[in-house]
Order: C-alpha cells, then sequence, then structure tokens
C-alpha cells in the first residue's frame, strides 16, 4: 500500500549538507502495523512524513496505492491528506477549547461537523463523560486518547503515529498501544509507527524497519520469537546510547 523506492532527503544546516534519508526501500502492506524503530537523528520522522507529503524527497518515490504522491498538485495533496490521520507526540491539542471541540477540528475544517461523531469516537476512545473538559484537565494518556479520537474523525486508511506513547508512563502507554491494536482490528487501519521504544514496536507491530543515520539496516518479522531475539540483541546498542 506504501512504497518508499531509493527514496533520499537532504537538507542544507549551516552550510553543510546533511542526510536525513539515504536511498529507502520499504514496503507497507495495506492493514499492516509496520514500526520504524531508530535513535534520535535516525529519520523516523522525515520517513513519516513523506507519506503524507508533509516533506519532498531530494530523489526517490513515495507511492501510496501506487500513485506517486509527490507529483500530485497542492489540491490533490489536500485531498490525499484526508485519508490519513497523525497522532503525535505531544498531543498538539488546543487548550483553549474543548474536547469536543478539538475532536471536531478536522470536520470544522471540512465543513462537515457532526456532534454525533464526535460522540461516537468519544465512545470507541472510552472517554464519552470528558467532551466537555479542557484539555488541562485531563491525565497524559487521556490527552492522548484525545489526539487518537481527533485523527479517527475522518475515518482515515492511515494512521501515523510519531512517538505516541513516549511521553506517557508506564499503564498510560500499555493502555495506548492496546488502542491502537484495537484500531487495527476494528478498521482495518494501515498503521505506521515511529519510536525509538523497543516495547512498543515488539507489543504491537507486525514487521520493523531499523533505521540508523537514515539508512534501513534491515527490516524485521516480529512475530517470530528467534527474530525477536534477534532483534532486542541488535537494538540494545541503541537503547544503552538513549541511556
Amino acid at each position: 500500500m506504501i512504497t518508499f523506492e531509493q527514496v533520499s532527503k537532504k537538507y542544507s544546516h549551516d552550510g553543510t549538507e546533511v542526510t536525513a534519508l539515504d536511498h529507502v526501500d520499504l514496503q507497507i502492506k495495506e492493514h499492516e502495523l509496520f514500526g520504524v524503530i531508530g535513535e534520535s537523528g535516525s529519520g523516523k520522522s522525515t520517513l513519516l512524513r513523506m507519506i503524507n507529503t508533509l516533506e519532498q524527497p531530494s530523489q526517490g518515490k513515495v507511492k501510496v496505492e501506487g500513485i506517486d504522491v509527490m507529483q500530485l498538485n497542492e489540491t490533490e495533496k489536500r485531498l490525499n491528506r484526508k485519508r490519513i490521520g497523525m497522532i503525535f507526540q505531544q498531543f498538539n491539542l488546543l487548550y483553549n477549547q474543548t474536547i469536543n471541540e478539538n475532536i471536531g477540528l478536522p470536520l470544522r475544517l471540512n465543513k462537515s461537523h457532526d456532534l454525533a461523531k464526535v460522540q461516537e469516537v468519544l465512545e470507541f476512545v472510552r472517554l464519552s463523560d470528558k467532551g466537555n473538559h479542557y484539555p488541562r484537565q485531563l491525565s497524559g494518556g487521556e490527552k492522548q486518547r484525545v489526539g487518537i479520537a481527533r485523527a479517527l474523525i475522518t475515518q482515515p486508511e492511515i494512521l501515523l503515529c510519531d512517538e505516541p506513547t513516549s511521553a506517557l508512563d508506564g499503564q498510560n502507554a500499555y493502555d495506548i498501544t492496546e488502542l491502537l491494536r484495537k484500531i487495527n482490528q476494528t478498521f482495518g487501519t494501515t498503521m505506521v509507527i515511529v519510536s525509538h521504544e523497543l516495547n512498543l514496536i515488539k507489543q504491537l507491530c507486525n514487521r520493523t524497519a531499523v533505521l540508523e543515520k537514515g539508512k534501513v539496516l534491515e527490516t524485521i518479522e516480529i512475530q517470530n520469537g528467534q527474530q525477536q531475539a534477534q532483534f532486542g540483541s541488535y537494538y540494545e546498542r541503541v537503547r544503552e546510547s538513549l541511556g
């Protein structure tokens, strides 16, 4: 469903050329829970932003359902983004708006606001009694549930998750992991989960790409116990570098 073909991304920073992605090849299947793991600066977020056309590759192609999304015009890119939901590490909520208003924002932007839809997704993320609250009244885990509900309101085919649990403690992180799994199982949503957290990727994903300095070192099937052990052994060095 999502394909990266020899994708590279280079920036100019203080007169120096920086390579964020280096000839990346990836294939993400429809309905898959796909992980991208690597330490800070490995290119994970850049890769994610390629999918919803917020970043333009320096070379190569990014295809969604066979369409090179970088060849779309601005109107087509906006339509394409409506099929793609985004979950952020720091929630990105509007603190002067209620939970109902935060979740309904994508519908208002599309001039299709529907309070019944807002209530439906609130119930799905188990926050049906919080609609008139403000974000400051919620815990970190609840804020992330609001962020997920907002992403779900447009019924996306693809959900991009940028470090979805790294701002949360153990139980809240586990609860969000299980909610993401439920979304995939209920709606068949294709998910790309970017993280530096080994446990999240091992618990949630079917496969993962291991990214280092913009290069995909390997793509690993996670269901197999022997390969899980291999994955853990490789990533020990990265975990140590993260402290």
